[in-house]
């Protein structure tokens, strides 16, 4: 099996889909934006924060781009206060792979203050050897964040597999090469998810470690 398991965060291994798509749609109302709904929202989770929002609101002045970014971060860190928990099994899933020797990594579109915060929140960051942030890399789909942790790692694309919920996860590691596993309880569907081909689907974290770890 896979010597590396490098995991998406928000939507593969922490349920903060809705609290993303709320915090967007609050900073849009302040910045006196048109709202988008929660399709157009859920559509761009994945992608870095800059970029996501160009896609979402097309060109902005610089300072209705900076009062968004601001609005955006009050909402989601301080003010939006929708739920965020890990996954069922997230726990349990880490911990198996640890104790099988497993290198673990997380290939985010959160920034690195980001990562750190949930990670402090949810006491995580032990069980991950290295991870790659949206302020860090390129933006998914881009490779540049598995490239980075591979070259880091010393790890063949073939050695490792990725696993997201979104076609942007599926997209960045079919350039590589890289066997890719999509989960279905996140933001993207499935039927979008299996036109990457994906090794395998799973509907929960409970079955992605029954499936990575035999």
């Amino acid at each position: 099996m896979y010597k590396l398991v490098i995991f998406d965060w928000d939507g593969t291994l922490m349920d903060s889909g809705a609290r993303i798509v709320s915090a967007m749609q609050t900073a849009a109302q302040r910045a006196g934006l048109l709202v988008p709904s929660d399709e157009a929202v859920k559509d761009i989770i994945g992608i870095s924060l800059l970029p996501a929002m160009q896609i979402l609101f097309g060109d902005m002045d610089t300072e209705t781009e900076q009062a968004l970014l601001t609005f955006y971060k009050q909402e989601y860190v301080e003010r939006d206060l929708t739920p965020t928990p890990m996954f069922e099994g997230a726990l349990s899933l880490l911990s198996a792979l640890r104790e099988d020797q497993r290198l673990l990594a997380v290939a985010t579109g959160k920034a690195r203050r980001g990562l750190k915060r949930v990670w402090q929140e949810t006491a995580t960051e032990h069980f991950f050897h290295t991870s790659r942030c949206g302020d860090e890399a390129e933006s998914k789909p881009s490779a540049d964040m598995l490239r980075q942790i591979l070259q880091e790692l010393h790890i063949q694309p073939s050695q490792a597999v990725m696993v997201g919920d979104t076609v942007y996860d599926m997209q960045m590691a079919e350039q590589l090469g890289m066997d890719r596993i999509a989960v279905s309880h996140g933001v993207h569907d499935r039927a979008r998810l299996l036109t990457h081909q994906p090794v395998a689907m799973v509907d929960s974290l409970k079955e992605l470690q029954a499936y990575l770890v035999r």
